[in-house]
């Protein structure tokens, strides 16, 4: 909860686009202007080493307003709530998301060319980012956005490439977590705050009930899941060991302690600066594993590097799906970073999955036909994609993070990559290979 909750602002004057401004309204700017570049029209600067006090007052000078995580409790900062800040500080990430018109005032563009010694390390512009990183085509090149934009808000949307209702399985585990060595593994994430940054969690789920949830909405909507992403990959990630009736093992650290970040809409969209607050929320925990199944098919963003860079210096491992771009498809942000670890898709039978994009690749787990848990009344479904395949590898870091208080940031990543299964495919596909539990 906010410390203080000024009235929220949606504008940053002449209707430009506001640090307060919801996704919603931004893609449907997006559409009216014709802007296929994915830009919301905001941006993203980063501080330089040592520079971020000098920053922030840069960002206040002639008379703009900031916003600063470090002024809500557990810095829990929704952007919904810095009422009418024209630029919001993520002092754990070391950027700023700066609104339209503050940014024409400062002279920060993507074209800015920054002078020697300012505080800004760079500025870029803002971008959405989708559930299914295939799903820029929600924006690029269509025609009926508002429709698209005003049936999504009604209903909860499919955001993977495969979602079906899933028959009752026999008792046992999913392919997936036996492909992982799961179910012999004697580790249950016990102690191991896992940070999963999604579309939210259906809470009133019975697989969760009595589990230790700490929960926080980036995106102005209710934490609960009315997408199922969200609740799919904690499922995965966090969920019970032993779920009820017949229904088959599907979770991994089912003792971890759930930091839900919703960062997504009910839509499944977000942009760069909901993700950062959540990111900087989750560092500020020292959440040693945070789980990104998010993105979009930008180059890597500095904001998302610095984030992860900051990440691994104080002992959290920040692991994210590659996209679903398929073998012509490059890594998508922010897996494309280098201080994030990007998730390949894998097939039942260890395969690369033909949707499952190439290039910047650590390590890879099973992303085709993965069931897990789902918003009732439905409870359980089967989704496809790297988004499915990233939460594999939360759940076996956070079962790492627990053999051992050492194995945290850098040495969790090597240590990931060091027991992963070799396969025989190229580092550019599935990286180091397989996914292991301890």
């Amino acid at each position: 909860m906010a410390a203080k909750s000024p009235k929220p602002s949606s504008g940053d004057g002449d209707g430009q686009a506001g640090v307060g401004t919801g996704v919603e309204e931004l893609l449907l700017a997006a559409q009216e202007r014709g802007d296929d570049t994915l830009e919301t029209g905001r941006y993203i600067v980063t501080f330089r080493e040592g520079a971020l006090d000098a920053g922030i007052a840069a960002l206040g000078t002639q008379e703009l307003r900031v916003a600063d995580a470090r002024d809500f409790e557990d810095q829990a900062l929704s952007l919904d709530a810095v009422g009418d800040a024209h630029a919001v500080v993520f002092p754990e990430v070391g950027a700023a998301l700066v609104g339209a018109a503050a940014a024409d005032t400062l002279g920060l563009t993507g074209a800015t060319e920054l002078a020697a010694d300012s505080p800004f390390e760079t500025v870029e512009p803002e971008y959405f980012v989708f559930a299914d990183i295939v799903a820029e085509d929600y924006l690029r090149g269509f025609a009926s956005a508002a429709q698209t934009i005003s049936t999504d808000l009604n209903r909860a949307p499919a955001g993977d490439l495969v979602e079906e209702e899933a028959q009752i399985q026999v008792l046992g585990a999913t392919w997936g977590l036996i492909a992982c060595k799961v179910p012999p593994s004697r580790f249950s994430g016990a102690g191991i705050k896992v940070a999963v940054l999604d579309t939210g969690l259906d809470l009133g789920h019975p697989d969760f009930a009595g589990r230790q949830i700490t929960s926080q909405t980036f995106v102005g909507q209710p934490v609960q899941d009315l997408h199922s992403h969200g609740t799919h990959t904690i499922g995965t990630a966090c969920g019970p060991k032993t779920p009820p009736g017949t229904t088959p093992r599907y979770g991994i650290g089912y003792q971890t302690h759930i930091f839900l970040g919703k960062v997504l809409t009910n839509a499944g969209s977000g942009a760069t600066g909901g993700v950062l607050a959540g990111m900087n929320w989750a560092i500020a925990n020292r959440c040693p594993v945070i789980s990104m199944s998010l993105g979009a098919s930008t180059p890597p963003q500095a904001a998302y590097t610095a984030a992860g860079a900051q990440a691994l210096s104080k002992g959290c491992l920040i692991v994210a799906a590659a996209g679903n771009s398929g073998p012509t498809g490059a890594t998508g942000a922010p897996a494309n970073s280098p201080t994030i670890m990007a998730v390949a898709s894998l097939d039942q039978d260890l395969k690369p999955s033909a949707f499952s994009s190439r290039g910047k690749i650590e390590i890879a787990a099973p992303g085709r036909d993965v069931f897990s848990s789902v918003p009732r009344p439905t409870r359980y479904g089967t989704k496809s994609g790297t988004s499915m395949a990233t939460p594999h590898v939360a759940g076996c870091a956070a079962l790492w993070a627990q053999t051992s208080p050492h194995l945290r940031g850098m040495a969790l990543w090597n240590k990931l990559q060091a027991t992963a299964k070799h396969l025989p495919f190229p580092p550019t596909v599935v990286g180091a290979g397989l996914v292991q539990a301890p």
